[in-house]
């Protein structure tokens, strides 16, 4: 292996390696700090701003599977910090808000780092985004395989 391939191989772990690890401290942050992981304070935050539709609208809004926000949403249900209730129009769908307690959280917690992801990735060009999207997802194809990511640092506990 050349020099450039040894150095450009080791520039794209080190950025991994930073991004993972500013994703993990902020989540064990939450963790020590307010009692919930980070993706549960993600996704109270997201609800804090404004209360969602449906469980897909939130998906939508926290960029993840449906089926990862609803494990994360369970969760905050059970504590008491988020509510489903039946829409005012369809008592076939629930929608999603903050209680009191989970309000007075989100508020006091400092942005999670998912925020920060986000809004780098908005800030490239839509072609830049594009191409980092066709390229990581070779990437996470060679290493995972086939399967469906679950939310930044949400164990399933």
């Amino acid at each position: 292996m050349g020099a450039n391939t040894s150095s450009s191989t080791r520039d794209v772990l080190d950025a991994v390696r930073r991004i993972v690890q500013t994703l993990h401290e902020s989540s064990r942050s939450a963790e020590r700090h307010l009692g919930v992981s980070g993706a549960q304070l993600f996704v109270l935050q997201r609800l804090a701003e404004s209360p969602a539709a449906s469980l897909n609208e939130l998906a939508e809004r926290t960029h993840t599977h449906q089926s990862s926000v609803s494990v994360v949403v369970t969760k905050l249900v059970d504590r008491g910090l988020v509510r489903r209730s039946k829409a005012s129009g369809d008592a076939r769908r629930l929608e999603l808000s903050v209680t009191a307690a989970g309000r007075r959280l989100a508020e006091r917690a400092p942005h999670a780092a998912q925020d920060r992801l986000i809004a780098a990735v908005n800030k490239l060009s839509l072609p830049r985004r594009a191409l980092l999207a066709d390229v990581l997802t070779d990437l996470a194809q060679a290493v995972a395989g086939v399967r469906r990511a679950g939310m930044f640092f949400e164990d399933g506990k």
